[in-house]
């Protein structure tokens, strides 16, 4: 028979030795559920918790081009407004003014590699853009001035180029702006269209 001092011993060492693992269950507990852990972090919401943002009037959208090594080569990020019955060009958006060919935040392009716009090469980058509708043609710009929420900020001396292209007459309604890449010979041509026109933006390889 043990001596009760070496009794009292080793029960107060099966003691110490039960709340250590019973405090490190607890801890282990609040790392891999941190969901008890914080309210902040609570999994199931209320309806009156869980709010998200209705669908905007004028959705973000993106256009990608790639070439025929599925290499990115353009990207365009613009919002969609909607036509809804309105007559666009020359009353909903005035002929003769610049326009952030969009809505929202103004159209950004980036180009992944240099490329030639007009008789301007155009380095790689993102570049805000921009455009002036005429009843005949447009005056498309790529700015370098970029994050910018319409056309308010706008300067022409942060302009990297400027090209003239034609209106054309789009074969069907176009509700909603779109843009799309187009290949062509040598590069792409980004194809703006709403309503009934639409205009095409020709950017060349540098060779």
């Amino acid at each position: 028979m043990l001596p009760l001092s070496l009794l009292k011993l080793k029960t107060k060492h099966k003691d110490m030795k039960k709340f250590i693992i019973t405090g490190l269950s607890a801890i282990c507990l609040l790392i891999f559920n941190p969901a008890h852990a914080q309210d902040d972090d609570k999994v199931n919401f209320s309806k009156e918790e869980l709010k998200f943002s209705k669908t905007d009037a004028s959705p973000m959208d993106l256009a990608l081009y790639r070439d025929k090594n599925d290499v990115a080569v353009a990207r365009v990020i613009y919002s969609r407004p909607q036509k809804r019955n309105r007559e666009i060009f020359g009353k909903l958006i005035p002929y003769g003014e610049v326009w952030r060919t969009g809505a929202n935040e103004a159209t950004e392009l980036t180009l992944y590699q240099d490329m030639k716009v007009a008789d301007a090469t155009i380095k790689a980058g993102t570049y805000t853009l921009y455009s002036i509708p005429g009843e005949k043609e447009w005056t498309v710009i790529l700015n370098s001035k970029t994050n910018t929420w319409g056309a308010y900020e706008y300067t022409d001396k942060e302009d990297k180029v400027r090209i003239n292209v034609p209106v054309r007459q789009a074969p069907n309604t176009i509700e909603s702006l779109s843009m799309a890449f187009q290949e062509s010979n040598n590069g792409a041509d980004l194809l703006i269209g709403w309503d009934d026109s639409y205009v095409k933006v020709p950017f060349k390889e540098v060779k």
